[in-house]
Formats: structure tokens, sequence, C-alpha cells
């Protein structure tokens, strides 16, 4: 066990105009399992680099000790090698043995270690990783988004595995992993860095009590410095008329006034003139009491969708569906029987490889196959897809890496009013500093965001989003959460994220062992 502290920590990317990090203080134990939360673009990747020495930075990082980094790098080379192979880069101080103890912990049998790693699933890689991670003692580990593109049977075993560790920070926006695993949480708000023990669910309950009573505070100083200025106000006019009559009179219509009144009235407008700083000070003390009380409160602004009627009911009918890629020995699945119908929230459930992302490729062609009559001939089907005629779909994929460039071309070639569309990434907190950047230059989040903001401003009969909340703060998740509620758009998802689909999901399409898919009501 040892304290690690750090110590106004600041660090600014080159070229950068503001700080990621500003005179960050805050101190961590190497034996907590220790969440790390925080917006998009907030600098936790960051942090985890500046824990491995990577950036030059101003401020201190003490008794960090010896560190190590999930995801390990993977080059397109390394596909060919075998796991085996690359531990002795990942961590050459452990021998496979080791490794072999951890994936039994993460039930995973060891001849994985001896396929090319590029056969392995998503979920395998994974794990492996993890493995390797965990397979050295006295290393404080700095674990960045595992679960990303993992479905939920992975993301379990991931989570028990986690569960039996210590001595890590955990970098997700998966609130079930965060509440099963951490028992601290470090989250970098707004203006400043909370460290708090517990779950993310814990943090979040004192938080909105905490935010709450700083929005009562605000409004409490809000109405004392409005009675403060209107006080002030009225007393200052009234030691300036006294001061102006204190100098000259008409011994006509003030009779009774003599020369010596004037002393009087000095004395009186001084009086008035005290009151009035008194009001001064007071009021000074109220807006430095207010200031700061709502630095980091979390406004989630409310997003909105204006989804299209359609004039059936069935969008979208599958009957006894078979999908297979050309040249492929298997068919991906077969026996499909469902239907999409408006109103409804459906999600593709299955494990990663079975076929989900290639059955929302199946729907898009069809739906562009019936506008212009083109489909692509490497994805064979048997069976019956019918996509009802004139359906507009609002589609987000799961991939960014073709996001390049600037917003501005963005919304050109996409025809959108960028104005809207900057409004829009405004309220999915985005700063206006982002908007001058490339695209390419974005967090994983960030691009996330702008396909997001794409489809919302895209009108459409059904909307179908491919995992996009990978990389999405759990803030913007929340948010978008209560968008989907109020607007009940028909949508059909590919997203493992539990609590997403607790709230949002009305209708499950399931992918069982056997290839058998069948919808499932919630």
């Amino acid at each position: 066990m040892a304290l690690i502290s750090v110590n106004d920590l600041t660090f600014t990317y080159e070229g950068s105009a503001d700080p990621v990090l500003e005179h960050v203080t805050f101190h961590i134990d190497t034996d907590w399992k220790l969440g790390l939360i925080g917006r998009n673009g907030k600098g936790k990747t960051t942090l985890l680099n500046l824990f491995m020495g990577k950036y030059d930075h101003t401020g201190s990082i003490t008794g960090i000790g010896r560190v190590d980094y999930f995801p390990y790098p993977v080059s397109e080379e390394d596909l060919n090698k075998t796991a085996d192979e690359l531990i002795e880069r990942w961590k050459p101080q452990v021998e496979s043995w080791q490794v072999m103890v951890q994936l039994n912990q993460i039930k995973m049998d060891a001849e994985c270690l001896y396929r090319p790693f590029g056969t392995l699933s998503f979920g395998e890689r994974t794990r492996v990783m993890l493995a390797v991670l965990f397979a050295a003692e006295n290393e404080f580990l700095l674990i960045d988004e595992p679960t990303n593109h993992l479905d939920v049977h992975a993301r379990t075993l991931i989570r028990d595995y986690l569960r039996t560790k210590k001595g890590f920070v955990l970098v997700s926006h998966d609130r079930d992993l965060l509440d099963a695993v951490c028992d601290h949480v470090l989250v970098l708000n707004r203006k400043s860095v909370d460290v708090q023990a517990g779950n993310f669910s814990s943090w979040w309950e004192n938080k909105e009590r905490e935010d709450a009573f700083a929005k009562a505070e605000n409004e409490k100083h809000l109405k004392e410095i409005g009675k403060l200025k209107t006080a002030a106000d009225r007393t200052g006019r009234w030691a300036i008329k006294s001061e102006n009559s204190k100098i000259g009179f008409d011994p006509v219509k003030e009779n009774d006034r003599s020369i010596s009144t004037r002393s009087f009235i000095g004395a009186k407008t001084k009086k008035i003139q005290a009151r009035v700083k008194a009001y001064e000070k007071r009021l000074d003390r109220e807006i430095e009491e207010k200031e700061g009380l709502l630095q980091d409160i979390e406004q989630v602004t409310d997003l909105k969708l204006n989804p299209l009627a359609f004039h059936k009911e069935v969008l979208i009918r599958a009957q006894d569906l078979m999908l297979q890629y050309e040249n492929a020995e298997a068919p991906l699945f077969e026996g499909i029987w469902f239907e999409i119908k408006r109103g409804g929230r459906y999600v593709l459930s299955g494990k990663n490889g079975c076929g989900k992302s290639s059955l929302i490729t199946a729907i898009l062609q069809r739906a562009a196959a019936d506008q212009d009559g083109t489909a692509d001939s490497s994805l064979r089907l048997s069976g019956t897809l019918d996509v009802a005629s004139g359906l507009v779909i609002s589609y987000v994929s799961q991939d960014t890496s073709y996001l390049r460039g600037s917003l501005h071309t963005y919304c050109e070639k996409q025809n959108l009013d960028e104005s809207l569309f900057l409004a829009l990434l405004r309220r999915l907190d985005f700063n206006r500093e982002q908007f001058g950047k490339e695209m390419q230059d974005y967090s994983e989040g960030q691009k996330k965001k702008v396909l997001i903001a794409h489809s919302l401003l895209t009108p459409a009969h059904l909307y179908i989003w491919d995992e996009p909340l990978n990389y999405i703060d759990v803030f913007s998740r929340m948010q978008i959460e209560k968008m989907i509620l109020s607007f009940h758009p028909t949508m059909l998802l590919v997203e493992h994220d539990v609590r997403f689909q607790e709230k949002v999901i009305t209708e499950r399409i399931i992918l069982d062992d056997h290839h058998n898919v069948h919808a499932r009501h919630r």
C-alpha cells in the first residue's frame, strides 16, 4: 500500500490554447479499486499517460511506483503473432504460466495464447490482455475502457474478474461495471477534482444532493444580492440628494433654514454614505460566497428529436432469414424471424461475431436497393427481409475512422445546417475550442457525438444505431436516455450497456447459441 500524491498538476497539449488539466491536486492509494469518471475530453486518458510518465508537465506526481497500461499496442503485424509471443514485448518480466493462472480466473482456455492474435474475438483479446496485465505483482495498473465493443457476456466475465482484483485505476463509462468493481472514484469535474469512497451510484447520489444544495445556496445569494443592490441604490440616491441640498437654498421657499443647517446636513449625508459602504461590503461578501457554487454543476441540457410518422405499423419483417458473406464457409446465422414495428425500441443481442452489424448492413442495403436498385453482392441472403417502401432511416455507424477535416466541411458534405449542428454539439458538451479543430484530433467519444448529432438532426422513420455509446461519457448517456424516453422514436440498436438497455429498450431480438433469432418483449 502506497500513497500517490498529485500536487498542482497542469498539462497543456502543444498548440492548444487551454490546458487539459490545470492546478490539479489529489491523493489516492495504490490499493484502491479506483474508478476514473469525467466528461469526454476532460483528460482521463491524459491523466493515465501522465502517470505513465509520457508527458512533461508542471506540478508533481509522487509515489507512483511501477505502472502498466491497458490496452497494449497491437500492430497489423502483431495480428499474425501468438499472444504468447506478444507477452515478451508487453510484459517481459512475466512467464507464460503466470498468465495462464490469470486466464483460468477470467474463464479462458490457455490454448488461446498459441493462436494468432488476429483470430481472437474482441472479447478474447481483451481478456488475454487483462490476464497479462495482472500477471505481475506490485504494480499500479491503469485500465482504459476495457469493455468497448464487447457483448454482455464478455462484459460480465471482465466485471467478475476485476471484482476480485485491487490496485488499479479504471476508466469506464459503463455504470454497471463501475458499480460492481470500484471502491473509490476519482472524478474530473468541470473545475475541480473529487475523490470519494464508494462506487458510481453512491457518488452520483452524493453529487445530486450537493448540486441541489449548491443551486439552493446560489438562489439565496442571488435574492440577497438583489435586495442589497436595491437598498444601496436607493440609499445612494438619498445621499446625493442630501449632499446637493447642503449648499444654496431659497430664503423665500425655505424661510426656516439658516446657514448653520449646512453642518447638520453634512453629518446626515456622511451617515447615509457610510450606510451605502456597508451595503457594498455586504454585497461583495455575498458575491464572493456565491462564486464557485455552480462551477461543477452538470447542466445536462435536453436534446430534441424529430422522428417522422410512418403510415404502416410494420417497418421491417424478417422470415426464415439467412445471411452469409461470399466465400465464407458458413452462414452468419439462419432462421431469423422478427418484426420491427412503429414506436418500438429494439436491441439486437448476441455474442460478438454473431452477425448483429451484418444484419443492420443487410437492412440498410435492402432499403437503399428499394430506392436506387443497387445492393452489395458480397452479402448473400435467403428467406425474406422486407423493408417498407419509402422508409427513411437515420444510421449511426460504430466506425468513426473516416471522420477527418473540419466540422464546416463535414456539414457541407452532409448537407447539414451548420449553426444547428454546432448548437447541438454544444448541448452534447463540446467546447467552442473544439469547433476549430480537425475531427481526426477529437477523442473517440467526441467523434461518436458528431455521428449522434448528425443522426439527431436527420428526421427519420427509423433510427438504426450500431454501438452508439462506445466512448460516450456517463452524463451524455443519461442525456440520450432522457431524449429517447421523451420523443419515443422507433429504433433498432446494437448496444451492450446494461443500464441503457434497462431504461430505453422495449423489445429484444436475441441471437442464441443455436443461431435461432427471435424477438422477446422486455
